[in-house]
């Protein structure tokens, strides 16, 4: 009745539940902390061009080009049950065509034990800055705001955003490339 392998089932069932609930009383340690910091940022320099777009449509669409500064101390969010942080800067703005347009400029990742003080400047975008038609010239109302999902090691993902925002407008003229 009490053989080797029951004895075996026995112990492993009992130790997994126990990691169980010692990985739930960690997600609970941390559960209601608060997550939120502050950044500041700006913009540097703000260009807009009208380019064609490589769809099926072939019309041309804006596309903005932005640099910008970021400052931001971010060594309050870890602690125990941080693994990592996943920051990335967008920009909210309305057009004639939409009422909503969020875009993702920049991204990093952070890993617990790396600087998590930031302060760049003069830093380009990371992605393009497109609109789906001619909604960014002289559009003055583009925020631009910091946000992070926290990695743990247990518990939840939360998407939090950093206080402090930026909002700028781009030029009412287009940006002629040179030839």
């Amino acid at each position: 009745m009490h053989s080797l392998l029951s004895r075996g089932n026995a112990l492993v069932a009992y130790t997994l539940s126990l990691l169980a609930c010692l990985t739930f009383m960690c997600f609970l340690s941390t559960l209601f902390v608060d997550y939120r910091s502050s950044a500041a940022i700006n913009t540097v320099k703000v260009v807009v061009k009208n380019v064609p777009d490589y769809s099926a449509s072939r019309e041309k669409c804006d596309l903005g080009f932005l640099t910008f500064d970021l400052q931001a101390n971010l060594t309050n969010v870890f602690n125990w049950n941080v693994k990592q942080l996943f920051l990335y800067l967008t920009a909210e703005y309305a057009s004639e065509k939409n009422s909503l347009s969020q875009v993702v400029l920049w991204d990093k990742i952070i890993l617990r034990g790396e600087n998590a003080i930031l302060d760049f400047k003069s830093m380009n975008s990371k992605y393009y800055f497109w609109d789906d038609g001619n909604g960014l010239r002289n559009n003055s109302h583009v925020t631009l705001t910091l946000s992070y999902n926290i990695i743990p090691n247990s518990g939840l993902l939360p998407n939090i955003g950093a206080t402090g925002h930026h909002i700028f407008q781009f030029p009412s003229e287009y940006t002629v490339s040179r030839a």
